[in-house]
């Protein structure tokens, strides 16, 4: 076999390898958001209010703003609030929102999510949640509880194999 034949075979050997070891590693982007504004409360409701008309525009502007992506799974808790943020989203992209409990460890709930090798996640949950799935996410306490009134903050935060980077947004 002539040299410059093995160079160019050896050449594109290790090429593939390196393109098949890039290909092989976890990518995954996070996206964390509390629910949508929610109704006021009257002597009617339960504590497990729903969106207001406001929250119900939050949750279409989620879906536009997330609707290029390609979701692998969607997560919120069991309440209506939660979940009808998701729901425009997960309708528009048919994958099913599976329900986690607030009560749950954080680290299991998280666990349960970093399992997921490939594609995009959106979680929703509270003002009193959210900074503990962010933080534990990325390792790092950045964030504490967030305002009652804060409605409109997108936390993203981008695997690719171990690391782990963090951006806020606002939608």
């Amino acid at each position: 076999m002539p040299v410059s034949f093995k160079k160019t075979l050896s050449s594109i050997l290790t090429i593939s390898f390196l393109l098949l070891l890039l290909s092989s590693c976890s990518r995954n982007t996070y996206y964390i958001v509390r629910h949508a504004e929610k109704a006021t409360a009257n002597a009617n409701m339960s504590s497990d209010v729903p969106l207001s008309a406001e929250g119900e525009q939050r949750a279409q502007n989620l879906k536009t703003l997330l609707q290029d992506k390609s979701f692998a799974a969607i997560f919120s808790t069991p309440y209506i609030r939660t979940q009808s943020t998701a729901k425009p989203l997960s309708e528009a992209k048919g994958v099913s929102i599976q329900l986690y409990s607030p009560r749950d460890t954080v680290d299991k709930f998280i666990d349960r999510v970093k399992a997921i090798q490939k594609g995009d996640v959106l979680l929703v949950g509270h003002s009193n949640t959210v900074d503990d799935l962010v933080n534990k996410m990325i390792g790092q306490s950045l964030l504490t509880d967030l305002a009652e009134t804060e409605y409109d903050n997108l936390f993203v935060i981008k695997r690719k194999g171990k690391k782990y980077s963090f951006e806020r947004k606002k939608y």
